[in-house]
């Protein structure tokens, strides 16, 4: 079964478009063909599909609707995925409706956020924090990420 599509204004031109869950590439606006910022909901049946077979970074949103702190959170991390749109996914995750997840990646804080790279966990925080400050966390671990790929095996990074 293919994952859900949700409906994105481009932040460029304005026009709506509707971006699936899960797909080759990244999404790109049908009248400017920018890229458009993409955001999904996962849970424990698609978040192989959604997130960990993604073809770029995903920043993962673990949070639960009684959170406060995930509900300010929210618009900060939508805005790093418009201002990175083309570069990273976000997929949010309701922890509550999805216990495996919560297990797996050993939840025990709301918001917990992380940043995969196929599939794999490059970077990880718990807790809100203003949009700059997302963003900056986001940009070290893309740049953690680049750096590590860029060097070879012995050249002085850390293992």
């Amino acid at each position: 079964m293919s994952a859900a599509t949700r409906t994105i204004r481009c932040p460029n031109c304005q026009k709506y478009n509707r971006v699936p869950a899960a797909a080759q590439g990244v999404p790109k606006c049908g009248n400017c063909h920018r890229p458009l910022p993409w955001i999904a909901d996962a849970d424990d049946a698609g978040f192989a599909e959604v997130a960990e077979q993604a073809t770029i970074p995903v920043l993962v949103d673990l949070w639960a609707t009684w959170c406060g702190p995930c509900r300010m959170v929210s618009p900060a991390l939508e805005k790093v995925a418009t201002d990175l749109a083309g570069r990273i996914k976000l997929v949010k995750v309701d922890v509550d409706a999805s216990p495996t997840l919560s297990r797996r990646f050993e939840v025990q804080a709301v918001p917990t956020l992380m940043v995969l790279d196929r599939g794999e966990v490059i970077a990880r925080q718990a807790g809100a924090a203003p949009a700059p400050a997302l963003r900056q966390w986001v940009d070290r671990a893309l740049a953690d990420r680049t750096s590590t790929t860029a060097g070879s095996p012995g050249s002085g990074g850390t293992p």
